[in-house]
């Protein structure tokens, strides 16, 4: 193994400070808080009381879902004719995917709101053809809806990216073998694109799961997602070693995804982006 030099190691230093700072140091912060009671003695209590959150737990993990399979259905067909155009109109397209990732998820999530609340331009259009309104804010539909909406470029690029390094050779040896298109989407290129859907919907899930801004702003505050949960336990004096121990559960249930989605995808020569 070739020895590093004096300058590779001192190049590395200022990485090596930052995650010691903003990864090791936060992470070992919440595991002493989540193993200690408000007087900084060590408990198991904090991790008792997560059976009150159960409740939270799934919600966030039914709407993570959800939001995830959708992020899929629409994501998958996109990425193919985005990988099916001529070059120079991927280049356009996969820029204006990219676009709204740009902006602040705040900005996105008022701009959402500004279509979607009861008074937004969504419903002024309605009222001004004779038509009811919809109300989307406040309700389940409107979180998932905002899930989707901040996170769909991420299950987006990756499929595409892996789409775009199959082989076209590969396709052209399943015609020659008598393969339909049907057979050649779900035979040769959905399985080579593999890395790129568990890529996307590695993605799309974690930040879905963890979300608390678009459960405040589109859910009305009516949703307590994990997220919320851990926001305002954190805000409290009493109660943040709780929050610590909510945190530490949600880093342990996102360490499994990443670890079972990258077992799961195999090699990822083939393209996606493996977190």
């Amino acid at each position: 193994m070739k020895k590093k030099s004096i300058l590779e190691r001192v190049a590395a230093v200022p990485h090596t400070v930052w995650m010691i700072m903003f990864i090791v140091a936060p992470m070992i912060f919440v595991l002493f808080f989540a193993f200690t009671d408000i007087n900084g003695n060590f408990s198991f209590i904090n991790i008792t009381r997560l059976a009150q959150y159960s409740n939270v737990f799934l919600l966030s993990i039914g709407f993570a879902l959800i939001a995830t399979v959708i992020c899929l259905l629409i994501g998958y067909p996109l990425a193919y004719f985005l990988a099916k155009t001529k070059p120079s109109t991927q280049k356009i397209l996969v820029l204006l995917i990219m676009l709204p990732m740009w902006i602040s998820l705040l900005i996105r999530t008022y701009s959402l709101m500004a279509l979607l609340d009861n008074g937004g331009l969504l419903n002024s259009l309605l009222n001004q053809l004779g038509l009811a309104d919809i109300n989307i804010v406040g309700t389940t539909q409107g979180v998932i809806l905002g899930m989707i909406y901040d996170f769909l470029p991420y299950m987006v690029l990756p499929i595409y990216t892996a789409i775009t390094k199959i082989d076209p050779k590969c396709l052209e040896a399943a015609s020659d073998l008598g393969c339909n298109n049907f057979k050649v989407m779900t035979k040769v290129i959905i399985p080579l694109s593999a890395p790129g859907i568990i890529s996307g919907i590695t993605m799309v899930f974690i930040p879905s799961i963890s979300t608390f801004y678009i459960s405040q702003k589109l859910g009305a505050g009516k949703f307590d997602l994990i997220g919320d949960t851990i926001e305002r336990l954190f805000q409290n004096v009493g109660t943040y070693n709780v929050g610590a121990a909510i945190s530490l559960v949600m880093m342990i249930l996102i360490t499994i995804s990443v670890v079972v989605m990258n077992k799961f995808s195999g090699n990822d020569d083939d393209g996606g982006i493996i977190v």
